[in-house]
């Protein structure tokens, strides 16, 4: 493990003196993407060339919105699959016909309900400051042994595609917070984390651009330590880091993170702004 020192050469922004802060020891887990657009008439080309093929080789497999006649999913499918036409073929094939099993289309609040209470999981309200639709995971409310593993993930499922359908026009991924305060041995689920892992890799392929696991207690040490390899077979999808903030000067992100439950969000993003100028440290699996 490499420890490296990020220090913005930025002048530091003071947060809003009517925010009471008190630095406490804080860990945050981070995933990110990226993705490089490239030119708008090659990638239409790249679109109509693998619609076509979907067309002759697949005629079965449904049309319309997330069928396989959808250009913009086809395209976002080229963009995960690096403009591949033979592998965004192949992967929009079994995304497609996984949505049909699954009957993505026919979830709804109603018919997740009953596990959506429990709180475990949302779509927060607001959007994050860089305008992308908050899915939060409250993971001390995660029973799976108590709790129809079916039931959890249409609830996931649906809880993607709610977020999704916030995206404002040009942006294209949501922000996960994995709220971790209370996790305990009772709560962890390798099998459901393995379930996560292949939406985010199959079906919905490069649509978290961060995901936040914040306050991380020692227990969840050996199910990281099960869930890197595991994310490191998904390079095309993911880059691993671990950020610890010191706490003397950025501490307080794990505290205000979740009172983004009941800050207004201009106070939010001024403490955000603050968090993301200051120092920071990183350590790189």
């Amino acid at each position: 493990m490499a420890l490296r020192l990020y220090q913005k050469l930025r002048h530091p922004f003071v947060p809003p003196s009517n925010l009471s802060i008190k630095a406490t020891p804080t860990r945050r887990f981070s995933v990110h993407n990226s993705i490089t657009m490239p030119q708008s008439d090659h990638s239409r080309k790249l679109v109509l060339e693998v619609k076509e093929k979907l067309e002759k080789e697949y005629p079965s497999l449904p049309i319309g919105k997330n069928g396989r006649d959808d250009e913009d999913m086809i395209l976002w499918f080229l963009k995960d699959r690096r403009f591949s036409t033979e592998d965004a073929v192949a992967k929009l094939t079994k995304a497609i016909k996984w949505r049909q099993e699954f009957k993505v289309s026919e979830l709804s609040e109603e018919s997740v309900k009953n596990v959506a209470q429990t709180g475990k999981s949302y779509v927060h309200d607001f959007l994050d400051v860089n305008d992308r639709p908050v899915l939060i995971v409250v993971a001390s409310k995660h029973f799976p042994g108590m709790q129809d593993p079916v039931e959890d993930e249409k609830l996931c499922v649906f809880l993607i595609e709610k977020a999704l359908g916030k995206l404002p026009a040009g942006k294209e991924e949501i922000l996960g917070i994995f709220d971790l305060r209370g996790f305990g041995t009772k709560n962890a689920d390798i099998k459901f984390l393995t379930f996560l892992f292949e939406l985010c890799y199959y079906y919905y392929p490069k649509r978290l651009g961060q995901v936040l696991f914040v306050e991380a207690p020692f227990v969840f040490k050996p199910i990281w330590q099960f869930a890197k390899p595991m994310m490191k077979s998904y390079a095309s999808l993911v880059w691993i880091s671990c950020a610890l903030l010191v706490p003397r000067d950025v501490g307080i992100l794990c505290k205000f993170m979740f009172e983004i439950y009941s800050l207004k969000r201009n106070s939010y993003a001024a403490l955000q702004s603050w968090i993301l100028t200051n120092l920071s440290l990183v350590l790189e699996f």
